[in-house]
């Protein structure tokens, strides 16, 4: 049986409250409750105090602009002529082990798994432009489409890329756009059912014509790692979503041509 834990409000002239301070309540006691409904599908107390604390968290810090605060101060001033690059996404980025693709190159990684474009478009000034890079490379979409921060219109996707990209350019930094890389359905799951290929498709083609519109530089990963049913080659993601080593191993390359492009533009 369903648990409920019911907010009452009492309706007196004395209190007042906005939408904005019930909010946070209301989705409190969501976590409690849900979190409740979970033990009750035996799951241990010790399991739905974690789940709580994973909860608050990501309501403490939507955007997760903890994850890289620490090491964004450490980061030194960019020396003059250094060819800094940030790498702004979501798994795919936060799982790119870019000193082993890119020895030696002052590129870095502030991917975090599970984002979508409006949790990176509130970090995108602590974690792109404080950094001072001469380029960023912007690789994200794919959890817009599946709607892990909630429902997403392909407009919606589009605007955040729009205004991360007038972020850059006001502070100076090139734009490299990544295509949203394919999926398969070739292992267990079946990965199209949140992120059809045909909203893929129609994104990439979107911000295709975005970038030669704009000016900045285009990063077709997609074309590369499609097959002819036009689905991710099965042999380069063992899940159907994420790259493993020999898909990396395609996307370095491509990434270092986009950012020397990117680099030589005036």
């Amino acid at each position: 049986m369903k648990r409920f834990l019911m907010l009452i409000i009492p309706r007196t002239p004395q209190v007042r409250f906005s939408h904005f301070s019930i909010l946070p309540l209301i989705l409190s006691f969501s976590i409690a409750a849900s979190a409740q409904d979970q033990t009750s599908a035996n799951e241990s107390p010790e399991a739905m105090k974690q789940q709580v604390e994973r909860m608050q968290r990501r309501l403490q810090d939507w955007a997760q602009l903890n994850r890289y605060k620490g090491a964004n101060a450490k980061v030194p001033a960019s020396d003059k002529g250094e060819s800094r690059v940030v790498f702004m996404g979501d798994s795919i980025t936060d799982g790119w082990k870019l000193d082993e693709y890119f020895p030696g190159k002052p590129y870095i990684n502030r991917g975090i798994s599970g984002q979508t474009t409006p949790q990176m478009l509130i970090r995108f000034r602590p974690d792109v432009i404080a950094l001072k890079p001469r380029a960023v490379l912007i690789l994200a979409g794919t959890n817009d489409i599946a709607g892990n921060t909630g429902p997403m219109t392909l407009e919606m996707i589009e605007d955040n890329y729009a205004s991360m990209a007038d972020l850059a350019k006001a502070n100076g930094i090139k734009i490299i756009f990544a295509s949203v890389l394919p999926i398969h359905d070739y292992g267990k799951t079946k990965v199209s059912e949140r992120r059809p290929p045909e909203q893929i498709l129609k994104l990439n083609e979107w911000l295709k014509g975005y970038c030669k519109a704009k000016g900045h530089i285009y990063l077709d990963y997609f074309g590369k790692m499609v097959d002819d049913k036009g689905m991710l080659r099965a042999e380069l993601a063992n899940d159907g979503l994420h790259p493993n080593a020999e898909g990396y191993k395609i996307m370095a390359p491509l990434a270092e041509s986009a950012i020397r492009q990117a680099l030589s533009k005036r």
